[in-house]
């Protein structure tokens, strides 16, 4: 509750309050709204959504709103137990007559980052990581999870009712195939499955002898008590002195580019890919600042915006100008049926069925196709490239005081991984144009470490000691730019197996940083410069190399990405990558070494015969010189971390006291041959 905050006086007193400002919302309208900005992240202005209710609110309106929303948060407060609500769910498919029913970790927008009301996996099971299924039959379910969560899985989740299975050994498709009855169907919400996925998952029902049904509501929620509301956040305008390229334009290229490709229109079912397109930003996520919405953008340029309108702030629709009408979201699958005749493209990697289902109903032509906005999102344009270095390096200034602050206070045993986890994010809150964290951070030490996306809790937290290594991934939102980085410290003297895992997952980073490359080469092309060291040790990783980042969006941006998965997307000019090769071994550590590093013109090559690129690391940090084994390394590795380590000094010593630029002096000096 906020400083000065009453209690909550009831809804006759609240009610008056609107009433004597000339509020035009009444009081079920205000308690709907409330639940769904209950149900959004609270974000580093937690208070900005009363003015969706009335501007400049008098504080004894802003504390009774304030007081309702902690009301309806606590009324909305539950905790069945798993094993509860596996049966209860089979008890609703019985009634619908389903064999089974998938249960994916997606919205709507088939996004990582899903709100609290669509959180059906976690619900249901207690997993929480970003991606995984689960599919429950009458007498078995399983939970499906990449390599990322083969041991978070089975420390959440209870395997007495979900049996974990690994993705790629054990595919959905395969276990449906294996364990669906002849005539068995098997139900799905088509809000939350891409068409291919659809199509996947109907051929191995089929296989045997099943179906694959389609539900007109979610099963879940017809058994969820408590479930909270959509989120409402304020969307906002973003900056030009940000983004870089007015709106209009970027609309107008859209439209241009599709009526190239012959179509008349395309849907929008990304929120990033909307966000980036009208210059909003929003809060309907944790972590990633973009209004949950869909969108129609048209050969001409203009949008159809399908959006909850209370999220709107006062005045964007200046923002936005004449070129964009706003609708209300639940508008959307009607106006896909009205598109009849016209060529438009859809994505069936990431759209809903529901788009496609509804587009044939309508009688339009699809034409199946990338979002036309991830390829020009993922190329930055100078200003958005250059505010991302400024955002690195203010963000460097507060890694690297965290990293000081660790090495004085974690060898004596009195640091945990949570308070090591609030230190940094109270470093980068000091800092400027910041908004967020880009995601929770990953505070794991010793064999919490070597969890690949670790969720510290009060249940997990663990106090770092002598001899263990420490693992902590983080990042940030800010205005200007999204920030990404990990770093593993030594607590006290490593082993000298670690000096070896540390060095050899250092080297593919090294060799990922410095890769010189051809126009047209994708990330899947460069990936094995990452492993190579490790695999002369009979080592690997299960995770990519490397992500895509957004600018001041998603912390994960495709389309590319550099990882073993086959990809055509080519790497090209502006595009942010991550570079973090890692080693985890199981029960004792975790290692990963991460900068973002964005895609230039190579310098000139003698003798070169085509264009080249390379790449240009943005992020400035120490990396642990302990864990180094200098007889690894080639003269010409050695002499990567020497320059990397001289940027970092010159780049933050400038901002930093005496006493924490003697710190970097020592933690960035040349090393020893």
């Amino acid at each position: 509750m906020a400083i000065g905050t009453s209690s909550y006086e009831g809804d006759e007193a609240l009610a008056r309050h609107l009433k004597a400002m000339g509020a035009t919302l009444g009081i079920d309208a205000v308690r709907s709204l409330v639940a769904g900005v209950a149900g959004a992240p609270e974000g580093s202005q937690p208070d900005a959504w009363i003015d969706l209710v009335v501007p400049d609110a008098p504080a004894p309106l802003r504390d009774q709103l304030l007081a309702l929303k902690i009301s309806v948060e606590e009324d909305s407060a539950e905790g069945t137990p798993s094993a509860d609500r596996l049966s209860a769910l089979r008890r609703e498919l019985d009634r619908r007559g389903l064999a089974g029913f998938v249960v994916p970790r997606t919205d709507e927008h088939q996004g990582e980052y899903v709100p609290p009301c669509a959180d059906r996996l976690r619900w249901l099971t207690g997993f929480s990581g970003s991606a995984g299924m689960a599919i429950v039959l009458k007498d078995r379910a399983a939970i499906f999870v990449d390599g990322r969560y083969t041991l978070q899985v089975r420390t959440q989740v209870d395997t007495g009712s979900f049996d974990p299975k690994h993705l790629i050994e054990t595919p959905p498709a395969q276990w449906i195939a294996d364990n669906l009855s002849s005539g068995g169907k098997l139900g799905y919400d088509p809000w939350l499955h891409a068409e291919n996925a659809v199509t996947t998952l109907r051929k191995a029902a089929e296989k045997v002898g099943g179906a694959l049904v389609p539900q007109p509501d979610n099963p879940i929620d017809a058994i969820w008590e408590g479930q909270p509301a959509a989120p409402i956040s304020p969307i906002v305008p973003h900056a030009l002195e940000y983004a870089g390229k007015p709106a209009a334009e970027k609309r107008a290229e859209i439209g241009v580019g599709l009526e190239k490709d012959g179509c008349d229109a395309a849907v929008l079912t990304a929120p990033d890919s909307i966000a980036w397109l009208l210059n909003v930003r929003g809060g309907d996520v944790p972590r990633a600042p973009m209004p949950l919405s869909f969108a129609i953008v048209h050969k001409t340029g203009a949008v159809d915006w399908f959006v909850d309108t209370r999220k709107l702030s006062p005045g964007l629709g200046e923002h936005l100008g004449n070129g964009v009408s706003v609708e209300s979201v639940h508008a959307f699958p009607e106006a896909l049926e009205a598109l009849a005749d016209r060529t438009v493209r859809a994505d069936p990697s990431s759209a809903a069925a529901l788009v496609f289902d509804r587009l044939k109903a309508g009688g339009a032509n699809i034409a199946p196709g990338e979002d036309p906005c991830a390829l020009p999102k993922a190329c930055k344009n100078e200003v958005e490239i250059s505010g991302a270095q400024s955002a690195h390096k203010r963000d460097g200034v507060a890694v690297s005081r965290f990293l000081a602050w660790l090495e004085e206070t974690a060898p004596s045993g009195a640091v945990t991984e949570i308070e090591a986890a609030d230190k940094l994010a109270a470093f980068r809150n000091e800092g400027e144009l910041i908004r967020d964290l880009s995601f929770d951070t990953i505070s794991g030490s010793g064999s919490n470490g070597a969890i690949v996306h670790y969720k510290v809790s009060e249940d997990t937290d663990r106090r770092m000691e002598p001899g263990e290594l420490y693992l902590v991934d983080s990042g940030a939102q800010y205005l200007d730019g999204t920030t990404d980085v990990t770093r593993t410290i030594a607590i006290g003297t490593p082993t000298a197996e670690m000096r070896d895992r540390f060095t050899r997952v250092l080297k593919g980073h090294i060799a990922i940083a410095t890769a010189r490359f051809p126009e047209g080469t994708s990330g899947a092309q460069l990936d094995i410069l990452a492993r190579h060291a490790l695999w002369d040790a009979g080592l690997d990783f299960d995770h990519g190399t490397g992500h895509g980042v957004g600018s001041y969006l998603s912390v994960h941006e495709g389309p590319h990405r550099i990882s073993k998965a086959p990809s055509t997307v080519a790497l090209r000019e502006g595009m942010i990558v991550s570079n973090e090769p890692g080693y985890y071994k199981t029960d004792a550590y975790g290692i990963r070494i991460e900068n973002l590093v964005t895609v230039v013109p190579c310098a000139a090559l003698e003798g070169a015969e085509r264009k080249m690129f390379a790449f240009e690391t943005l992020t400035f940090a120490p990396i642990d010189r302990s864990l180094m084994d200098l007889s690894l390394l080639s003269g010409a590795e050695i002499d990567w971390i020497d320059v990397y380590h001289a940027r970092v000094f010159s780049e933050l010593s400038p901002r930093m006291n005496d006493e924490e630029k003697e710190w970097l002096e020592a933690a960035t000096r040349v090393l020893q041959r």
